[in-house]
């Protein structure tokens, strides 16, 4: 204890006990006088003490209050931290975004766009955790095929290729989906979920691809935690979604240009500008590597007939039936065939010498014959004349071999036609 309070005590405990010492020794009147004199001393302290008591509860009071007024501040500056934090967050992640977009944009090939759209939502949404699916409808079965995945673990295997219980819930309902615990979730049946796929997953985000000309497919991002994604995960999801069906829509409509440019529209068949510049590269591998190569230029005989007696529509039925089995007939040799013009078809086959070729080209006579049409109700065959040119033996360009396999063919149609011939 501090010195001068104890002698502040000392003095005061001195005043109020030597008087009651002088009391034995003095009258009446003068006790009862000093007895006054200490009765209104006492109310005097006790009031003073009082106060002093009410001062220091105010004190208190006041200290305490500010005290929670601290800890009200100190919580409000700590969520609006956090909360600062998250817009910074989500800043960084829509910035982020903004210049994947951005690239994705600029790219038309549909394996580089989805390559991207995958990486960003595994990326920014999942931390790199569980894993990212990407799936596409078949146009022709109008069902889900899984196109692109993203996994933390590259071992997983994903056994649900045309979508499990939760895709097929968006491509259905073509509504978002947010599951936070798939166990407690009543609109799915978790067994049938083991059933499909053995991945542990526990929660997921899902959002379909839908644009103006319909549903294009379901990007879907899961994990094996519980309650591992937000609402604003979601709402970022549908973003990506929302601008990812623009750049997948994009990318299909460049890939059938591109498909429309190098194919021929009645038959399927290469065009007669793309057939030239893969025989170029052909030619050239043949000529660096010193393989062979062998060249067929087919033609249909009497095609004008068809036309006369069964119509236009029938010309081109024979046409597409030919194109057909010339692709069945010779799929195993990897051929590049093409529709040279009107009735005239060419085909590349790499890697065969002219003898083998011309025993093929034989071969495919016979068997173009055996298969029937029927036009108007009448059956008919189609054969054709065929000119067999190969490399290194009858050409030393590419032009040239074309030369020599279009004057083998006009022999063919003079000796007889529904034949093979070689220079």
């Amino acid at each position: 204890m501090p010195v001068k309070p104890v002698v502040k005590i000392l003095v005061i405990l001195f005043l109020f006990l030597s008087p009651i010492i002088i009391l034995r020794h003095l009258s009446t009147h003068c006790q009862f006088g000093i007895f006054i004199f200490y009765l209104f001393n006492v109310l005097a302290l006790f009031f003073i003490f009082n106060k002093r008591y009410n001062e220091v509860f105010s004190l208190r009071y006041k200290i305490d209050k500010n005290k929670e007024n601290i800890n009200i501040l100190t919580e409000e500056i700590d969520r609006h931290r956090k909360s600062n934090a998250a817009w910074l967050a989500r800043k960084e992640r829509y910035n982020r975004f903004k210049k994947i977009i951005e690239n994705i944009n600029q790219d038309l090939d549909m394996d580089s766009v989805s390559d991207k759209l995958v990486l960003m939502a595994f990326s920014l949404l999942a931390n790199n955790k569980g894993a990212c699916l990407l799936y596409l409808v078949d146009p022709h079965t109008q069902k889900l095929y899984l196109f692109k995945t993203k996994k933390e673990d590259e071992s997983l295997i994903i056994k649900a290729k045309g979508g499990d219980i939760f895709d097929i819930w968006v491509m259905r309902h073509s509504t978002p989906l947010h599951v936070e615990d798939i166990k407690n979730d009543f609109r799915f049946d978790v067994d049938k979920l083991v059933f499909q796929d053995k991945r542990p997953i526990a929660s997921l985000i899902s959002s379909p691809f839908i644009t103006s000309h319909g549903f294009l497919g379901v990007l879907r991002v899961d994990s094996p935690e519980t309650y591992a994604f937000s609402q604003d995960d979601l709402r970022f999801l549908m973003t990506i979604c929302d601008l990812g069906a623009v750049a997948i829509e994009t990318s299909e409509l460049f890939r059938k240009m591109q498909d429309l440019a190098i194919h021929d529209g009645l038959t399927s068949l290469y065009s007669k500008g793309y057939f030239l510049d893969r025989l170029k590269e052909e030619f050239r591998h043949s000529l660096r590597l010193n393989v062979p190569l062998t060249l067929f230029m087919i033609d249909i005989d009497f095609f004008k007939n068809y036309n006369d007696k069964f119509g236009h529509t029938a010309g081109d039925a024979v046409l597409k039936l030919l194109s057909r089995n010339m692709e069945q007939f010779l799929k195993v040799y990897n051929p590049i065939i093409s529709r040279f013009g009107g009735e005239e078809f060419c085909v590349i086959l790499p890697d065969m010498n002219k003898k083998k070729g011309l025993d093929l080209a034989e071969k495919l006579c016979k068997y173009i014959e055996k298969q029937k049409i029927h036009l108007r109700r009448q059956e008919a065959s189609i054969t054709v004349s065929i000119g067999v040119a190969g490399f290194p033996g009858d050409a030393s360009a590419e032009d040239e071999l074309v030369a020599v396999a279009d004057k083998a063919m006009y022999q063919a149609k003079q000796t007889g036609r529904n034949k093979a011939c070689c220079a």
